[in-house]
């Protein structure tokens, strides 16, 4: 699994918005890389930000 569906997974399975720092915490993932896939998820409109500098994935 890639980094950017590790972060979709991460963000459906809590069910909440989260911030950069929360998904590299419950994923595991470096932050650096987690800040590089959600700008491209970002870009590819995946994930959507409900209010600032917290993520949610598009329904």
């Amino acid at each position: 699994m890639d980094v950017k569906e590790a972060i979709i997974e991460v963000l459906k399975k809590e069910g909440k918005p989260m911030s950069a720092g929360q998904i590299a915490d419950a994923s595991g993932i470096d932050r650096k890389d987690v800040d590089k896939a959600m700008k491209t998820l970002k870009d590819e409109e995946r994930i959507v930000s409900p209010k600032r500098c917290y993520w949610e994935p598009k329904l």
